[in-house]
């Protein structure tokens, strides 16, 4: 394929008209396609994962810069990267699904937790707001940390700080009281 064509293409993309994204297709389309698959092992996702990444090229076609990368590598590392989010997140929601034939939750009797021991209300009550935030949307909400990260709008960084200092503070909190 000539770099004349890549350039139509982009034009055609950058100037939204849909053409260019049926020539991307036609051109690219399997190529991009056995990339998502190679990725995901997965017919389902690599079909979502080149969706989702043909769509970013889509709305990311003022970004390319034929000086830096050619139009086929540009595009593969979009589809790269959609299909290993895609992996992510079906490992996230199948770690996440619920079996209760293993689970003991169950087993444990109405005497053994007395929540008036604990009082982790009163102590989370103790610590800095921000903490407080954090540790209840992760532990008594049951969101993941990128969950957490999304719904507060604070960096998934400053998630895992503030879970780590919050934890920390609880401990000095609970060895003191034991």
């Amino acid at each position: 394929m000539s770099s004349l064509l890549e350039i139509n293409i982009m034009n055609m993309l950058i100037e939204k008209d849909e053409k260019g994204m049926t020539l991307l297709y036609d051109y690219y389309g399997d190529a991009l396609y056995g990339i998502a698959l190679k990725i995901t092992r997965d017919e389902e996702l690599a079909k979502d994962a080149l969706q989702e990444g043909l769509l970013k090229i889509w709305k990311k076609a003022h970004t390319y810069d034929a000086e830096k990368a050619r139009l086929f590598t540009w595009m593969y590392r979009i589809i790269r990267n959609t299909a290993i989010d895609k992996v992510r997140n079906s490992n996230i929601k199948s770690e996440q699904e619920i079996q209760l034939d293993v689970s003991n939750v169950y087993n444990v009797g109405v005497d053994a937790i007395k929540p008036e021991h604990l009082d982790v209300e009163k102590h989370l009550a103790s610590l800095d707001k921000k903490y407080q935030i954090v540790l209840d949307a992760l532990f008594f909400k049951g969101m993941t940390q990128q969950e957490a990260s999304e719904v507060l709008e604070v960096p998934l960084g400053t998630v895992k700080s503030r879970l780590k200092i919050g934890l920390r503070e609880l401990r000095k909190i609970f060895s003191t009281n034991i």
